[in-house]
């Protein structure tokens, strides 16, 4: 499993960026260019079923976290600060805590080791309700695809997924597997072994993904971790607030290791 991924800046220690679900290495591009780079050898990567990376039938978080690590002594990374928001805060959880010899700081987006409840469901069924290969514009799935999804900037973020080759449309993601394996994405994270390195979980202040009750699974796995609250920010704390966390995460990569 060779994960596409793009490259900022060519010194400094690694820091690798993983993205959500349904998300890829681009919605890391503007705090790679702007901010990170400054501080860090950035790689923004695609995990699998997303994006340019290779699809694949198993998707559960060991299976992530292997890829995960497999990028890092493929490219000779370790051990690299890893951050991940959403589903990719658990990816790069379980890396920590399956191989902590690869994960140097631990950074996590608005999300929890617990189990979440089925929030995508209406939004995977509406995607694979629509085949796009039957429309000649994007504008047309769109338009059928707001039948399901009133919001235009969700819709916009899902329609990122579309693939054009000059003549048809594709989804980019592997939609097959992504729901086949939807209960393997919302579970909870074991809660041994634990992860004994600098740890930092950041959460938007206006999400509900991190409650403050969150703290204590947090703790158990990760005892060293620290809890920052970006307020008015949403679960896309990136979109939301991006300096703000620009300025947490930047502060995090560049203090001295406890």
């Amino acid at each position: 499993m060779e994960l596409f991924h793009n490259q900022y800046g060519d010194s400094g220690p690694p820091f690798i960026l993983l993205h959500g679900l349904l998300g890829a290495h681009g919605n890391w591009h503007t705090l790679s260019r702007t901010a990170f780079q400054d501080v860090a050898r950035v790689y923004a990567v695609d995990q699998r079923n997303h994006g340019r990376s290779p699809h694949a039938d198993a998707m559960d978080y060991p299976t992530l976290a292997t890829d995960l690590r497999r990028f890092i002594d493929r490219h000779d990374l370790a051990p690299a600060a890893v951050l991940g928001h959403s589903m990719g805060g658990k990816t790069a959880m379980q890396a920590a805590l399956s191989h902590p010899d690869r994960v140097d700081r631990l950074i996590v987006v608005d999300m929890a080791p617990k189990a979440y409840p089925p929030h995508h469901t209406k939004l995977l069924d509406a995607l694979a309700r629509i085949d796009p290969t039957a429309y000649d514009g994007r504008d047309e799935i769109d338009d059928v695809l707001a039948e399901d999804v009133p919001s235009w900037p969700i819709r916009q973020f899902l329609l990122k997924n579309l693939d054009y080759d000059g003549e048809t449309y594709t989804w980019r993601m592997n939609l097959d597997a992504i729901r086949a394996h939807y209960d393997d994405i919302t579970a909870a994270l074991p809660r041994t072994p634990t992860y004994e390195g600098p740890a930092l979980f950041v959460r938007g202040g206006a999400s509900d993904y991190v409650a403050d009750e969150d703290r204590e699974g947090i703790r158990a796995r990760f005892p060293n971790a620290e809890l920052v609250t970006i307020d008015g920010a949403g679960h896309w704390v990136h979109a939301d607030a991006p300096d703000a966390l620009a300025e947490v995460v930047t502060d995090f990569l560049t203090e001295a290791a406890p």
